[in-house]
């Protein structure tokens, strides 16, 4: 199978983010007179969206449930304060894994339709890759916010596919969480996994992709060598 359609994830599997993250995390907590966290536990707290990582932090400073955090009254400022830390933060820490850009590149010149598929909302998406000028190098990108739905329902796979015109035996998703493994499941693709993103703490070959890969540049040696 040679894919027509490769969509990835994009913290944890093409940008190493979670540094940045982690500081936006702690500049909001630190305004709000909280004590900082740890980058591992941010780590953890990744994957869902900054929306749910933001509530799962407030949650964990204030010690409550996520519920409480959300009927405090305040989450709306505290949120708006976060994105602005976060806009401020995108591309100031964060860095390409290894191969990606090449790799991608020369996926491109095989004419493989190349698509990023993420749970962060837009307004970062844009930023980060942006910043890391990835942007030009991608047919389709599909944030948290862009549907209706996030990750793992498959309308943002689903909806890739026909806007293309490839079919599940041609498309490929590649990611680094068990968020991504359900997604391509439940989109009835195949994937491929990395093991150094932000799999909630947990070991990737646990969530059972298909393949697990040391990075990105395996794309073209297993399917153009």
């Amino acid at each position: 199978m040679t894919p027509g359609l490769i969509a990835f994830d994009l913290d944890g599997t093409l940008i190493e983010t979670s540094g940045e993250i982690a500081d936006a995390v702690n500049d909001t907590l630190l305004a709000q007179g909280h004590a900082p966290v740890s980058q591992r536990r941010v780590d953890e707290w990744i994957g869902h969206g900054t929306r749910t990582l933001l509530i799962a932090a407030l949650a964990h400073a204030r010690d409550t449930s996520t519920d409480a955090v959300l009927s405090a009254g305040d989450f709306a400022a505290i949120e708006a304060q976060f994105a602005s830390h976060y806009l401020e933060r995108c591309g100031t820490r964060s860095r390409l894994y290894p191969k990606v850009r090449e790799t991608l590149e020369a996926l491109r010149g095989h004419g493989v339709r190349l698509a990023v598929l993420t749970n962060k909302e837009s307004r970062y998406t844009d930023v980060v890759l942006q910043a890391h000028g990835l942007t030009p190098l991608l047919d389709a990108v599909i944030s948290g916010d862009t549907l209706g739905v996030k990750k793992p329902d498959p309308a943002g796979l689903q909806g890739l596919m026909s806007r293309y015109g490839v079919d599940a035996s041609r498309t490929l998703f590649v990611g680094d969480s068990r968020i991504d493994i359900a997604t391509a499941r439940n989109a009835g693709v195949a994937v491929w996994a990395l093991p150094y993103g932000y799999n909630m703490g947990e070991p990737i070959e646990d969530s059972q992709p298909d393949l697990v890969i040391p990075d990105v540049s395996v794309l073209l040696s297993h399917f153009f060598h």
